[in-house]
């Protein structure tokens, strides 16, 4: 996915550039520039389809944001544009909106808005790819399922905390429960709790003599009481009866 970051100001185009290269988006940034002036001169040189994403600021110096989107436009009019803009740019982006942008975000730049707003156009564009290329995309969103899945794998005796798992797989906790439910079929914290559940299986088996409060501790839970409520639920039998059965 082929991305060029347009901002007169540095630390914003490094700082777009350094959220996309830690994020599981498969990102390719193709060129950073700090006026549309810039841009222009490297985008006149490439060919429709070239390009996936162009993220530029409204208000820039040489030649502004809505310059550059309307020549670019004239060039690629399929190509999705997401502006940036200040607080007191609004005439500035209500007339970006007329040349169908795609995506509209105010400074400071939300990271978890962002990188949703490029997975919904990598989906989109996907959709429309050739199926042997598809496939090659799937194993992305399975590569981004198995990293949630080996985070909490590993850390599964941990307080779980949604946002700070989001943070680290760079999307949002909403996108997360939505994407993780999607290729799964289970939501986050029902994987965490089997999972926890499982752990706490194999601890009985492999350490009989340990109390049930310090296996609930083991597997992340502080209250023993909810422990054997869930251990119930999920495996039918309360922790003494497992260990009896078993």
């Amino acid at each position: 996915m082929n991305v060029i970051i347009v901002d007169d100001e540095e630390f914003i185009r490094l700082g777009i550039a350094k959220i996309l290269s830690k994020s599981e988006l498969p990102v390719h940034i193709a060129g950073l520039y700090a006026n549309g002036m810039e841009a222009w001169a490297e985008l006149s040189k490439l060919a429709p389809g070239e390009l996936d994403v162009l993220i530029t600021d409204i208000k820039m110096p040489v030649m502004d944001g809505l310059r550059l989107i309307e020549k670019v436009k004239e060039k690629m009019p399929d190509l999705p544009v997401i502006i940036l803009s200040g607080f007191n740019e609004f005439e500035y982006a209500r007339q970006a909106l007329r040349f169908g942008v795609t995506d509209y975000f105010l400074k400071p730049l939300d990271k978890y808005e962002l990188c949703q707003a490029l997975w919904k156009l990598y989906h989109m564009k996907e959709e429309t790819a050739p199926e042997d290329h598809q496939q090659v995309v799937r194993g992305q969103e399975h590569y981004v399922v198995e990293r949630i899945r080996y985070i909490l794998e590993k850390e599964y005796d941990k307080p779980f905390n949604l946002e700070k798992l989001a943070e680290r797989v760079e999307l949002s906790p909403s996108y997360v429960s939505k994407f993780f439910r999607q290729q799964t079929g289970s939501t986050v914290t029902d994987f965490l709790m089997t999972l926890r559940i499982e752990k706490a299986k194999q601890f009985m088996a492999d350490f009989p003599k340990l109390k049930n409060y310090e296996i609930a501790g083991m597997v992340g839970y502080s209250d023993p009481v909810y422990f054997n409520k869930l251990f119930k639920k999920i495996t039918g039998v309360t922790p003494k009866e497992y260990k009896e059965r078993n």
